[in-house]
């Protein structure tokens, strides 16, 4: 099998782990954490990073400290993994689904015209004319590593007091208009699961360049303890925190993100000038975007295509995959609102994954186009 996206660990990770086992320093406190958290700050250009569990706790808590209410709603992409609109449920408000752009990402255009046109503000808040609910945040999810329009949702948030929690996740290394993606709103959250272009195993990340929210952030995802050794807790707290042996993996994943980007850029170069006679073209990036090229997007004819392209690669013994389920028909989501989708569901129809690993051969490339050439002819289309 030709994985989809699989993890590549051969820089200091095993070093590092080692110190953790041999000093016995494994859990929630330990060096690791700390020297985890400073240095992707400093990758980022941001001034302060909280390690958490997985990049869903980040989400939620990062909600939690943007104020969000169970009385207000979030706009969301329907065109996401499902996390950050679970995530928005969990602080008890609505998400409000907005369609995709032809990279996927959230519709800006779209965005901007829901609020002009479908909301009213009242002493300063923005109202949704149909439900006289109060939208207090929007998050942006960089879909497969390709930046969001950014600029224009600053502006509206600034305009009308929306926070903007941008979900990062997929983007690690990725720029928008040469700054970091997870660093271009009110706070950015990150992952480490086993498929992201750095991996901890699980873990996520908060960021943010608000220490007042930073420190907040820390406190929540340690059971909100009250310094010294009495055990009190100030107020309803979690058990988010990331743990000393996952951040160690963490540390020799990061030495490499440079090397991990360069290396996705090439294979997705190639990639495409193999398939530059096919019938296939490649999602790319926007003139504004350096995209880290976490996932590779193909774009199918039709959705009959795009189905026997995934069941024949699939098995052949490469892995390949659909667009997300659009999240605005997820049954625990159908009776919550939405915006003119139209773009999202075309894309769902057209849109398939192909093999993205950063230890991805010239081998498995070439076996991979090869496969989908075949596909091609024999899905007659």
């Amino acid at each position: 099998m030709i994985p989809l996206s699989a993890p590549s660990l051969k820089g200091n990770e095993w070093k590092y782990v080692k110190e953790c086992l041999d000093t016995e320093w494994v859990s929630s406190v330990g060096k690791y954490v700390d020297a985890f958290e400073k240095n992707m700050a400093d990758y980022l250009g941001a001034k302060y990073a909280v390690a958490c569990m997985n990049g869903t706790s980040a989400l939620h808590v990062s909600l939690l400290l943007a104020e969000v209410k169970p009385s207000e709603e979030v706009i969301v992409p329907t065109v996401s993994f499902i996390a950050p609109v679970n995530a928005v449920k969990y602080v008890g408000a609505e998400p409000l689904f907005m369609d995709c752009d032809g990279y996927c990402n959230i519709d800006v255009n779209k965005t901007k015209e829901f609020i002009k046109t479908g909301c009213h503000v009242i002493n300063g808040n923005l109202i949704n004319n149909t439900t006289g609910k109060r939208i207090a945040a929007i998050i942006p999810v960089h879909i497969f590593g390709t930046p969001v329009d950014m600029d224009p949702l600053r502006e509206l948030a600034d305009s009308y007091k929306i926070k903007i929690i941008e979900d990062a996740t997929e983007s690690l290394g990725a720029e928008y208009k040469g700054k970091k993606t997870g660093t271009l709103g009110l706070l950015g959250c990150l992952s480490f699961n086993g498929n992201k272009i750095i991996t901890t195993g699980g873990g996520g990340m908060i960021i943010t360049n608000d220490e007042r929210l930073a420190k907040k952030a820390k406190y929540l995802i340690t059971q909100a303890k009250e310094e010294g050794t009495e055990y009190v807790h100030g107020e309803i707290g979690f058990n988010y925190r990331m743990v000393n042996v996952l951040a160690a993996i963490g540390m020799g994943q990061l030495e490499m993100i440079d090397d991990y980007m360069a290396i996705k850029r090439k294979n997705f170069l190639r990639y495409r000038e193999l398939l530059s006679d096919q019938r296939y073209s490649l999602l790319d990036e926007p003139v504004y975007a350096k995209s880290n090229r976490w996932l590779y997007a193909v774009r199918c004819h039709d959705k009959r295509e795009k189905e026997f392209l995934l069941r024949y690669l699939n098995s052949d013994g490469i892995e390949a995959r659909p667009l997300w389920h659009l999240n605005h028909l997820q049954k625990p989501y159908l009776k919550c609102q939405s915006y003119k989708i139209e773009q999202a569901p075309r894309m769902h129809d057209i849109i398939a994954n192909i093999p993205s690993s950063v230890n991805l051969t010239e081998t498995q490339i070439r076996e991979v186009v090869q496969a989908m050439k075949k596909a091609g002819t024999a899905s007659g289309v």
